[in-house]
């Protein structure tokens, strides 16, 4: 399978850093593709967020699929359920989805009809300029 590869989108901090303000692009689900969200993890930080658009009428299935990076990925894919609408996932434990690269597969049910917006916040201190 050749996967749609996607990158994750970051906000844009306004001067004081206290406000982060984001314009996401959607991507287009092929399900038969399947997605790769790439640099996925690369912060470190737990603030990875999928939101998806179940454009259909239907519940469909997303698998998460495990990594090959740690030794915890050894707990295997994780299937969920998408409701009709939108729903927004936060993965807590990346050591089991995360592969060697940073990124991140994702399956998507054959019926399901929608987009994804993946999403997170940078980790650490900015230099200065």
């Amino acid at each position: 399978m050749t996967r749609d590869i996607i990158n994750v989108q970051y906000p844009t901090l306004e001067h004081t850093e206290s406000v982060a303000n984001i314009s996401i692009e959607k991507t287009t689900i092929i399900p038969a593709n399947g997605v790769t969200v790439a640099d996925a993890f690369s912060n470190k930080n737990n603030s990875l967020f999928l939101i998806i658009e179940n454009e259909s009428e239907e519940k469909s299935l997303l698998t998460v699929k495990a990594g090959d990076a740690y030794p915890n990925s050894m707990l295997g894919d994780i299937v969920i359920e998408l409701p009709a609408g939108t729903s927004a996932i936060q993965l807590q434990d990346l050591s089991r989805f995360e592969k060697a690269d940073g990124s991140i597969d994702l399956d998507f049910a054959e019926s399901f009809d929608g987009n994804l917006y993946a999403v997170a916040k940078w980790a650490g201190v900015r230099i200065v300029e």
